[in-house]
């Protein structure tokens, strides 16, 4: 059996974290803009921009890049420990 020590522990939380947190931030991407809608009717695109409607990113994406960076964070502090 392999022990792991905590440096490793840490190590493998960050990538834990980071991985999961990529992954939000790439689903972010295929998020359709709140300024954006499609009419089937037409098959056409239409774009309303409103300063004070646009909504550019979701609570995924942003959740996302926190958890990335918790996990860079760690995968860091692993490496000075």
């Amino acid at each position: 059996m392999v022990a792991f020590t905590l440096v490793e522990y840490v190590r493998m939380a960050g990538y834990a974290l980071a991985v999961v947190g990529s992954l939000l931030v790439f689903l972010e991407f295929f998020q359709l803009p709140s300024y954006v809608s499609y009419d089937p009717d037409f098959e056409s695109y239409n774009v309303d921009l409103s300063p004070r409607d646009v909504r550019q990113h979701t609570w995924a994406g942003r959740i996302g890049a926190l958890l990335a960076a918790a996990g860079f964070a760690l995968e860091f502090l692993a490496f000075f420990v």
